[in-house]
């Protein structure tokens, strides 16, 4: 199995609220194989590899996010939850764009001069197509998406697995799943309440065939915890 982290854990957030206890303290081979057992065209598919694609947050900006999330990581490690985690970058920076609210299908619409807020040239003219720019703090992970697929690709291309589940609802990772599908089973699991990617569809009988595609659940995440202690680490106060 190979998991987007920071995909997950805003999904799995989405679904079961920022504030609620008891989903955090992920158990991911347990997770992964409770997905597999469910699954009629996979009989007897056993979880031989468990690959975590995150980054660590930014300790100076976040030390209590980043303590909480050190222990995760080893408690993973300390379950043997996982067989190996890669690692990407926690960028912070300040970005500047245009102000934009949500229409009604959650797509940016712009916000325009209008009353009492309105925009005037040197003339005294009302500009009607003024475009307001605000800067703002960005804190984003990079490198998961990547990292999922250069695994994914070295473990099928190599021949290391008969099957492969994705968890992640990230379009970049399109061209590495539509090329494992041609070799072998893949499950693309979507951990949020959106849409599944577009670009993450496609045929149960493609290449391989025996392809399949879910989504997380709240009782997924609730019923897949790791056991507490994981080795010596303790669940943080609130997860």
């Amino acid at each position: 199995m190979y998991v987007d982290g920071f995909n997950v854990y805003y999904g799995a957030r989405g679904l079961c609220g920022r504030g609620t206890p008891g989903w955090r303290w992920l158990d991911l081979r347990g997770l992964a194989a409770g997905l597999a057992g469910r699954r009629s065209n996979w009989p007897g598919a056993r979880v031989e590899r468990v690959v975590y694609c995150t980054a660590r947050i930014d300790g100076a900006a976040n030390p209590s996010g980043y303590a909480d999330q050190d222990v995760y990581l080893k408690a993973l490690l300390a379950a043997g939850s996982v067989d190996h985690i890669e690692y990407g970058t926690y960028v912070a920076r300040v970005k500047t764009a245009p102000l934009a609210v949500k229409d009604a299908r959650g797509r940016p619409q712009l916000v325009g001069p209008s009353w009492p807020v309105m925009v005037q040239d040197g003339h005294g003219g009302q500009l009607t197509d003024a475009v307001f720019m605000v800067s703002h703090a960005s804190r984003e992970e990079k490198g998961s998406d990547v990292n999922v697929a250069a695994h994914l690709l070295l473990d099928v291309l190599g021949g290391r697995v008969d099957g492969a589940m994705i968890i992640s609802n990230d379009s970049d990772l399109r061209l590495p799943v539509e090329q494992a599908r041609l070799r072998v089973p893949v499950g693309v699991v979507n951990p949020s309440r959106n849409y599944l990617a577009g670009d993450l569809r496609g045929s149960p009988d493609t290449g391989a065939g025996r392809h399949w595609w879910a989504r997380l659940t709240t009782h997924d995440l609730t019923s897949h915890q790791l056991p507490d202690p994981a080795g010596r680490y303790r669940r943080p106060a609130g997860w």
